[in-house]
């Protein structure tokens, strides 16, 4: 029997989001939070703060602290960050190399000294580890990762090998279980616990059981810049019982990128494990992929500098197996 699917998709993002403007907070957004005190411990209420990065289409998002010194910026792409820190009678305070992965709350604080603004503190290190703002427990993927490691397809069924504790429901041997379908396996399991929600910038592709199966929607892996994969904590809205995967879309930025990739396999470049013992029980034939080939192109930067951003992909995908 030979089982056959082709993909063709092209899709266009556009950031509609000017600046000075709040973006719409997509479910595990990133933030950043902490608290500023002077020299001797006192809190500082009415300091201004800033996070600048080049995530941001409006480029910096500020807030000012309370009474009890503590700030908290929320709904931030990932990226890297700068956080100033300014009040008049002090010396500015930057803390730079901040990085924000997705559903990540950064703690950064700052102490203060007496001086002018024009006198600038700048402190360059390791980014935090360890968000102490949230419950959650999740293991986040960067594309990086994704692109570093020797994977030949890039998709929802190659989570269960970089999360611990994730258990994959069946072999997928060369992608013979399909290259482009989105969802999870319905076999996987989290310490016993089957039922995946998958969610795309926290908007949800499967179906509302929460199995995680019957899902139409094809995820192109090249518009996705991380992936959050949250085991524990979750919130009371989630109707998941087991984990939860949050794919974070790419975007443009305000300067243009261009990224092509392509990847081919057949019956040739695949081995098999077509035993003397499987063949005295009968067994005469095995799962072959004939043809496999995922070609993506992707296209983004400004339409105008801080305004207005554009992101476009295109995917052609097939896979011709013999069962």
């Amino acid at each position: 029997m030979m089982r056959s699917r082709k993909a063709l998709g092209c899709s266009i993002g556009v950031a509609l989001t000017w600046a000075l403007s709040s973006p719409v907070g997509a479910q595990q957004a990133s933030g950043i939070a902490g608290a500023v005190t002077d020299t001797t411990g006192a809190v500082l209420p009415g300091v201004t703060v800033e996070a600048a990065s080049p995530a941001l289409i409006e480029r910096v998002r500020s807030v000012i602290t309370g009474g009890d010194g503590r700030y908290n910026i929320v709904d931030l792409r990932p990226g890297t960050y700068s956080v100033t820190f300014t009040l008049v009678g002090f010396q500015t305070f930057r803390r730079e190399g901040v990085v924000l992965p997705a559903g990540f709350t950064a703690t950064v604080t700052a102490e203060m000294q007496v001086g002018a603004l024009d006198e600038t503190i700048t402190v360059s290190g390791a980014s935090p580890l360890v968000d102490t703002q949230n419950v959650r427990q999740q293991s986040v993927l960067p594309t990086s990762l994704l692109e570093t490691l020797p994977f030949g397809v890039k998709g929802i069924s190659t989570l269960n090998k970089l999360v611990p504790g994730l258990k994959p429901g069946g072999a997928d041997v060369g992608a013979s279980d399909g290259l482009y379908v989105s969802n999870a396996n319905v076999g996987d399991t989290f310490h016993g616990k089957t039922g995946v929600k998958l969610t795309y910038d926290g908007m949800q592709i499967t179906n509302l059981s929460g199995t995680g199966s019957n899902t139409n929607y094809a995820v192109n892996f090249a518009t996705v810049q991380e992936v959050a994969v949250e085991t524990g904590g979750a919130s009371a809205e989630s109707d998941a019982n087991n984990y939860r995967v949050n794919l974070v879309p790419k975007e443009g930025g305000n300067t243009y990128a261009f990224e092509t990739s392509a990847l081919f396999s057949g019956k040739n470049l695949q081995s098999d494990n077509l035993s003397d013992d499987l063949r005295a029980l009968g067994v005469t034939n095995l799962n072959k992929v004939l043809n496999l080939s995922d070609i993506n192109v992707t296209l983004g930067g400004p339409i105008k500098q801080n305004r207005l951003w554009f992101f476009s992909a295109s995917r052609f995908a097939r896979v011709k197996n013999q069962v």
